[in-house]
């Protein structure tokens, strides 16, 4: 494994979902966010860090929304987008020559608040440790597990919650070993809900690294309201967050 020291860092940001539990017109990467759509947000905030030297964005080949966008003419590598995320991903890796770029940092487009501080702590950390990591968010909610496939569903049982994590975004790893694993598992019809899921699969050690809760997620249209709020508030903590 190649230590992150003093290497190159790319990035990619698949963005070729509809999100459909938005229900919304459009995909939800192009809906506005105090003014910017979504995903301007998101490629700003990782293509700002200064230890960020490339970005790649997956997009469908289909996608009639980009071109209107600021995004369309800052020289971003724009890659095919999957049938899913990590077929994205994949794709935005075989495009990245891990000899130029040997650690990739993935991050969701629907994540338009994450702190550059929280990215630079996720590199530090696999820097200090040579392994990749993510940035995570410790449960503090009492889990419960329900039944599946009942008509009306039923708790059975409590999920212990000492050791359970929210698995956010970005998430760093070597590019080579990325690929590998992602290839590997879909070879052998895994379900990789994330990068760390490949990893996990491969043997590879995944380091926690605690983020802020503030970045979240834009899945469902209340996400939108109370990432406007958050987004208020980084303003007013950091104004040029």
């Amino acid at each position: 494994m190649s230590p992150l020291s003093d290497l190159n860092i790319a990035a990619i940001i698949p963005a070729a979902g509809v999100g459909r539990r938005m229900q919304a017109n459009l995909p939800k990467q192009y809906l506005l966010l105090d003014g910017k759509t979504i995903l301007q947000h998101s490629v700003e905030r990782i293509g700002a860090h200064p230890e960020i030297d490339a970005l790649w964005l997956a997009l469908d080949n289909a996608d009639p929304y980009f071109a209107t966008t600021p995004l369309a003419g800052a020289g971003i590598k724009r890659v095919a987008g999957g049938a899913e995320r990590v077929h994205s991903v994949l794709n935005a890796l075989n495009q990245i020559d891990d000899a130029l770029y040997p650690w990739v940092l993935v991050h969701d487009a629907a994540r338009p608040l994450v702190r550059q501080a929280d990215i630079s702590t996720l590199i530090a950390r696999c820097r200090h440790t040579g392994h990749g990591g993510i940035l995570a968010c410790p449960v503090r909610d009492t889990m419960k597990r329900g039944d599946a496939g009942a008509a009306q569903t039923l708790v059975v049982t409590t999920v212990e919650r000492e050791q359970l994590w929210h698995a956010l975004t970005p998430q760093l790893f070597p590019t080579a070993l990325l690929r590998q694993a992602i290839s590997g598992a879909l070879a052998k019809g895994m379900t990789i809900t994330d990068e760390a899921s490949a990893m996990e699969w491969a043997d590879q050690p995944v380091l926690l690294v605690e983020g802020s809760a503030d970045n979240i997620k834009i899945t469902r249209p209340a996400d939108l309201t109370l990432a406007g709020y958050f987004l208020k508030q980084q303003d007013l903590e950091y104004p040029t967050t």
